[in-house]
C-alpha cells in the first residue's frame, strides 16, 4: 500500500518511526524528533538492497522489522506537520518497511559472521554497506546506551573483523 492510499483526508500531523538509516539521515523536514522504541518488533539485517547499499551482483543488507511480541526496536520518531506530511510521505514512498519471505530481495536469517562478510564487501549508490551498519551501531551506542542490541553489535564485530583482516593483508 502506498501512503497516498491510506486516506483522502490529509492529516495535519504524523509521526514517522525510523529504525535504520533514518536515525542518522532523515532527509525530510520535520517539526521535532524523539528517540524511542516500538514494542513487538525486532530489527534484523534480513532485507537485501541492490540499490542504496549493494547492487544486483552483490546485494547489501539493510534492516527490517520482524514481529516478535517479546522484543522492541529502538529508533527515532519524527513528527511532521502541515506540508511536511505530504513531502515526507512522497520521499519515503511507504508507511513502514517490513521485509517478508515473498519479497524478491528478502535474504532472511544468516549467521552474524555471514551477514558481516556480506556487509563488509557491498557498496551501492548511497555508499558502502559498512557505513550503514556502523552509523546504526553508533546511533545505538550514543542515543540508547542502556540497550544491548546483540544482533546489531555481533554483526558489527564480524564486519570489523573482516575489514581488519583485509587491511592487515595489504
Amino acid at each position: 500500500m502506498k501512503p497516498q492510499d491510506i486516506t483522502t483526508v490529509k492529516p495535519s500531523s504524523l509521526w514517522i518511526f525510523g529504525y535504520g538509516s533514518l536515525v542518522w539521515k532523515p532527509d525530510f523536514k520535520y517539526r521535532r524528533s524523539q528517540v524511542g522504541y516500538i514494542q513487538g518488533y525486532k530489527r534484523r539485517f534480513w532485507q537485501g538492497d541492490n540499490f542504496h547499499r549493494g547492487n544486483d551482483e552483490l546485494p547489501g543488507r539493510v534492516v527490517t522489522l520482524i514481529e516478535d511480541d517479546d522484543e522492541s526496536t529502538w529508533g527515532v520518531a519524527f513528527e511532521v506537520t502541515g506540508s511536511q506530511v505530504e513531502e515526507s510521505l512522497k520521499y519515503l514512498n511507504a508507511l513502514v518497511y517490513i521485509a517478508t519471505a515473498d519479497n524478491t530481495l528478502y535474504l532472511g536469517p544468516a549467521s552474524s559472521e555471514m551477514i558481516g562478510v556480506q556487509i563488509a564487501v557491498c557498496r551501492g549508490k548511497s555508499g558502502h554497506n559498512l557505513e550503514y551498519l556502523l552509523r546504526l551501531a553508533e546511533f545505538m551506542r550514543s542515543s540508547c546506551p542502556q540497550v544491548e542490541d546483540h544482533h546489531l553489535f555481533s554483526i558489527e564485530a564480524a564486519a570489523l573483523t573482516v575489514v581488519s583482516y583485509v587491511l592487515a593483508s595489504q
